[in-house]
């Protein structure tokens, strides 16, 4: 579809400026004795039979035509005053036929003849992005765009329109081009991580074009894949906006992501639906908009959270120590008192073996992961041989907590034993049986 509006951008605003531009000046008479010579044309062609081969070309209406016609005139007169003119409407012949390798070698050539060329710019700057995008040499192909995109948004501020252009005729120009302009720039800084320039010239190109999707879902990635930033709820919007926009596969595809994100932020799917009913009308962010972000409770909230809500005999190891390291003074004592001196039945992970007497155990899943120890048991008497647990195993015991220490934490417990069963004895072995020797 956009490549249609592009075609049809191009073939319009060349055919206006052909309408109403005036043909180049004819060769001029030398003026009669005495007669004030004619106004000087801006643009003068001063060879007649290049005047008639431009002019040829010029009234041609099979685009066909047009483009034996002027590929002609620029092969004959290379250096015409109309070169960037014949140029102009070469491209607009060639967009109507829709000769695409044409179309870009005329663009690159009209660049050549004027860096400034709005409409060139527009070409290339679409049509590296579209190459890019279908994954023909993306990387080279995505800067291409970028840079023509970037080039176009500096000559919009300063190009003067082209010649017989009519001024409302230009500022539709302008708006239209500079909707590709800042897409190409945005999805090349957004494909080097330059999310700041990314946002910048997305968020222009959606600005002119509301329903444009092709730069609505890369303007909402550039803002929930910058970072957590004040700005995370502008994405927010845009990706619900972009679900909105979006049809088929892609529309359930893009409102999960959309969902996932929203949640991971408010810390609930709660006001989702309601965000994309809001985009299904609303174009861009209203003033105020805002999304209320979910802050994590901090370790002593947490600690204070667990007191309140639950024993301190139904906690496990970890919740202890959640508490005893991060909570209150009075939260931790609350919890110890509770614990020491009580013979305490549990399951830690072995991290060492010190000795048959002291083992060095991981109570908390985080620390098992770490492979840090949080308890140091000593055992009531050493542990046998044939009962020696192996490292990095699970050990069932009981033990008493006797000290802690914060942080790091370590719970020290003492009077420790083993809650396994004794290997059992092997059966004693009976003498072997004689049999009597048969009879002879």
């Amino acid at each position: 579809m956009k490549k249609i509006l592009l075609a049809m951008l191009l073939v319009a605003t060349a055919t206006a400026v052909a309408q109403t531009a005036s043909a180049p000046a004819q060769p001029q008479q030398p003026a009669a004795q005495g007669q004030a010579p004619a106004a000087p044309q801006k643009k003068e062609i001063k060879d007649p039979a290049e005047y008639n081969a431009y002019m040829g070309a010029q009234g041609q209406q099979d685009p066909a035509a047009m483009i034996s016609g002027f590929e002609a005139f620029l092969t004959q007169y290379p250096n015409s005053v109309m070169k960037e003119d014949a140029l102009d409407q070469l491209l607009s012949a060639y967009t109507k036929t829709g000769n695409q390798p044409k179309v870009l070698d005329t663009a690159q050539k009209l660049l050549q003849a004027n860096a400034c060329n709005v409409r060139a710019l527009a070409v290339i700057a679409f049509t590296k992005r579209a190459q890019a995008e279908a994954g023909q040499n993306a990387p080279q192909n995505l800067a291409d765009a970028g840079q023509a995109g970037e080039k176009g948004l500096q000559c919009l501020q300063t190009a003067p329109p082209p010649d017989g252009m009519k001024p409302e005729e230009y500022t539709k120009l302008k708006a239209q081009t500079s909707v590709i302009f800042n897409g190409s720039a945005g999805m090349n800084a957004l494909q080097s991580k330059d999310y700041a320039k990314a946002q910048q010239f997305l968020r222009a190109s959606v600005e002119g074009d509301p329903t444009n999707l092709r730069d609505v879902y890369p303007l909402a990635l550039a803002y929930l894949t910058a970072g957590p930033t004040e700005k995370d709820v502008d994405g927010l919007f845009f990706i619900a906006r972009a679900a909105n926009l979006a049809q088929g596969a892609g529309k359930d595809q893009i409102a999960k992501f959309g969902k996932s994100k929203y949640t991971k932020y408010h810390g609930s799917d709660e006001g989702w639906n309601d965000l994309l009913t809001q985009t299904a009308t609303t174009t861009l962010p209203p003033t105020g908009f805002t999304v209320k972000q979910y802050v994590p409770p901090t370790p002593a909230e947490q600690a204070a959270d667990l007191v309140k809500s639950k024993k301190v005999q139904d906690m496990s190891f970890a919740e202890w120590q959640l508490i005893l390291s991060e909570g209150t003074p009075e939260d931790a004592d609350k919890v110890w008192s509770t614990l020491k001196g009580k013979a305490l039945q549990m399951v830690a992970h072995i991290i060492s073996i010190e000795s048959p007497k002291n083992l060095k155990l991981a109570g908390s899943s985080d620390d098992i992961d770490a492979k840090r120890a949080d308890i140091d048991l000593t055992m009531s008497a050493a542990i046998p041989t044939r009962q020696m647990p192996k490292v990095d195993t699970d050990l069932q015991f009981e033990g008493t907590p006797d000290s802690y220490v914060p942080k790091p934490f370590v719970m020290t417990m003492k009077d420790g034993a083993l809650l396994v069963k004794a290997a059992p004895k092997a059966p004693a072995r009976k003498p072997p049986v004689r049999k009597k020797p048969a009879a002879q």
